[in-house]
């Protein structure tokens, strides 16, 4: 099954080439989505329709509001789809079932689903119009122009007064649809978390002052330590690892994002002896406790719990608090935790049941920790469990802090 994160960047790139007019690669791409949603369904029935295939619509946008009953859109869309085959009954029936879906509202705005089109009631009736017009019945089709009038803005009277001059004169109308290459696109937040980003940067040593003992050799220095737990190489490895034609530093993006420092009280004691200049930075310990280095932008978690759970460090002063214990005999455990790239914004925990009913969402149990990367919306949240990544009502779910 494709990730959530490979179903975006189709329909993305799908979008961008419908905009640019590209049929064929729109269709593509849409059609590799397995188990596409009810609005890529309903690109697939726009785009077809653009290609002069009505027959190929129609199948779509039969998809489309079987996934979503209420899509009203499709509807419309699937009334145009029928109409352009002469089903006029089928097509009548459809933009009756969109009114119907309208609520006695004016219009439905579809802009903050991705769709930059507005749904207005005066031309559904309009298009009921259109297709009573086909049928032969006039008497209706003016009726149905009438009450388009006393629904529509001032701005669409003249041509809905020029609709009822020819309907008067027995002149058939053509039915309103969705603007020419406007489709459903996937929401610009999600889009711009596509790409790996690279918080921490590659940390770079460019000077170290620690002076020599009696015998002229120096102290040992910390040294970061890999996701398996074993020492970084040194600088002279980092300087050959990094040279032209050789492959990304341990920092790069594409490497694991889980990564872990451990800096034990004696090797606290001996950096206030010296200072280590990064270019992200300056860490100047001076004093019976330690400055903290920058907070990076990914979320901090402390050493494991007794039940085996990395302890998230929230704040800047939980993050000062736990340095400054770096003093103790037990050292300090740190881990900048993320996801594809993501930095990790805080956890919850799961207090239902939640049945995935989409592809894009994420299925979870009473107990699941879920590390939330995106707050989608007031009621939704976008997050990761057990190797998966998806979106989950925030409702079902209660910060970790609050796990009993």
């Amino acid at each position: 099954m494709a990730s959530l994160g490979d179903l975006l960047r189709d329909w993305h790139q799908g979008a961008q080439a419908v905009a640019r007019g590209d049929w064929d690669c729109a269709l593509r791409l849409f059609s590799s989505i397995s188990e596409p949603p009810a609005r890529v369904s309903f690109n697939v029935g726009c785009v077809h329709l653009l290609a002069g295939d009505p027959e190929a619509a129609l199948r779509a946008f039969d998809q489309a509001v079987t996934k979503d009953a209420c899509l009203a859109v499709g509807f419309l869309q699937r009334g145009v789809a029928n109409f352009q085959l002469e089903r006029f009954m089928e097509a009548l029936s459809d933009f009756q079932r969109t009114l119907a879906q309208l609520r006695d509202n004016t219009a439905i705005d579809y802009t903050q689903l991705g769709l930059r089109f507005k749904l207005q009631a005066w031309e559904v009736l309009f298009n009921m119009a259109a297709v009573q017009s086909q049928l032969g019945l006039w008497a209706e089709a003016a009726c149905s122009l009438g009450d388009a009038i006393s629904k529509g803005p001032e701005g669409a009277r003249n041509g809905l007064d020029v609709a009822l001059g020819q309907v008067q004169k027995q002149v058939p109308l053509q039915p309103r649809q969705v603007p020419r290459g406007e489709v459903f696109r996937p929401h610009r937040r999600h889009v711009e978390h596509l790409e790996p980003v690279d918080f921490l940067g590659k940390a770079k040593v460019l000077a170290s002052a620690l002076p020599t003992d009696s015998h002229g050799v120096a102290p040992p220095q910390p040294q970061a330590l890999d996701v398996r737990g074993e020492a970084r190489p040194r600088a002279a490895a980092r300087a050959r690892d990094t040279a032209p034609g050789r492959a990304d530093t341990p920092c790069s993006p594409r490497t694991p994002t889980d990564t872990e420092m451990e800096v034990s009280s004696g090797q606290a004691r001996q950096h206030d002896r010296g200072t280590l200049v990064t270019h992200k930075g300056c860490w100047q310990p001076g004093g019976p406790a330690l400055a903290p280095p920058p907070r990076p932008p990914a979320q901090g978690y402390q050493d494991p719990s007794e039940d085996g759970r990395w302890v998230p460090l929230s704040g800047e002063e939980a993050l000062q608090r736990a340095w400054r214990d770096a003093a103790g005999p037990g050292g300090l455990q740190l881990q900048c935790r993320g996801v594809g790239g993501r930095p990790v914004l805080y956890q919850v925990v799961a207090q239902h049941v939640y049945s995935a009913q989409r592809p894009e969402d994420l299925a979870l149990q009473p107990g699941d920790t879920v590390d939330v990367l995106c707050e989608v919306d007031q009621a939704w949240l976008e997050g990761h469990c057990d190797g998966h990544i998806g979106i989950f009502p925030k409702s079902f779910t209660v910060p970790a802090a609050w796990r009993a």
